[in-house]
């Protein structure tokens, strides 16, 4: 639990990182604005159309009673509905970062900036990133819409299907969006996709934590558009915590000295460089004192 709240306060840290550099926060609301009246439209249309869907997808029951009939349809009408939701909940935040790629890697990378410093920008054209995005938000699109059919179809079971099943698409909804939104910092820190989905899935309980928090929040149209920057900043700060940078050259704890915690180099520096003088050794050096078993004629 202690994760999962952890996970919690990252999305809530980079609301609060938003509302403090608020042209950045007005810059992230771009994408997602663009986004949104698309998405929109669309479900708009889905709904118009949705007694026409669910009664092609129910040809079967064209020659049942009539109230048995439009029961049924019904059901898959809000069914298909609710799917359309879900799926454009995980899609969403794809195609905003698709649109806004330029605008949300700016905002990623000012966010490190401001939070101890990140690793450099990729020496790659923009057209290679915005197809590696593309591809990379394919791939954990295609896994989440393999997740949503099953669920989908779990949703038919009388009461794990208005129970359990609930609870487990909004924990699939937010790994998936964690994994969407954490993909350009931690593609910076040089993993390859797998291997960021590993990682979030070796801190599971935060990865949710921020990713479940921010799917409750995205289930209001308009609070998507208004935390879209926030959630950019609190997935780069998550991206930190589980993966830290470390610049070239950087001194690191192991490298000083465990009596005195001075660093190695600069303690050879000190010295000219050379070995620090130990007991027994040197031209003043005690002969008898570097061998405790050789019996000092002095004695």
């Amino acid at each position: 639990m202690r994760d999962f709240g952890a996970g919690l306060r990252f999305l809530f840290s980079g609301q609060r990182w938003v509302a403090r550099h608020g042209r950045w926060w007005g810059f992230g609301m771009i994408p997602a604005l663009i986004a949104l009246v698309g998405y929109v439209v669309a479900l708009a249309v889905l709904i118009v159309y949705a007694g026409d869907l669910a009664a092609w997808a129910t040809p079967f029951a064209d020659g049942w009673s009539e109230p048995l009939r439009d029961a049924v349809r019904t059901v898959v009408a809000v069914l298909g509905v609710v799917a359309g939701g879900l799926l454009s909940m995980l899609t969403f935040t794809a195609a905003a970062l698709l649109i806004g790629e330029p605008f949300y890697e700016s905002l990623s990378a000012k966010v490190e900036e401001t939070e101890g410093g990140g690793p450099p920008e990729p020496d790659v054209p923009l057209w290679r990133q915005l197809w590696v995005a593309a591809r990379d938000s394919l791939a954990v699109l295609l896994r989440a819409a393999a997740f949503g059919i099953v669920l989908f179809l779990c949703g038919f079971i009388p009461v794990l299907g208005q129970t359990v099943v609930p609870v487990v698409a909004l924990c699939v909804s937010g790994f998936y969006l964690a994994a969407e939104l954490t993909g350009t910092p931690l593609q910076k820190r040089g993993l390859s996709q797998k291997q960021r989905l590993r990682l979030l899935r070796s801190r599971l309980p935060m990865t949710l934590g921020f990713g479940a928090g921010l799917a409750l929040l995205f289930l209001i149209p308009v609070v998507t558009v208004l935390a879209m920057p926030g959630a950019v900043a609190g997935a780069t700060l998550l991206a930190r915590e589980l993966s830290p940078y470390e610049p070239e050259g950087a001194r690191r704890p192991e490298d000083a000295d465990p009596d005195t915690g001075a660093d190695a180099e600069d303690a050879d520096a000190k010295h000219g460089g050379g070995e620090l003088p130990r007991p027994g050794r040197g031209p003043y050096a005690d002969p008898y004192a570097a061998d405790p078993h050789r019996a000092d004629p002095r004695a």
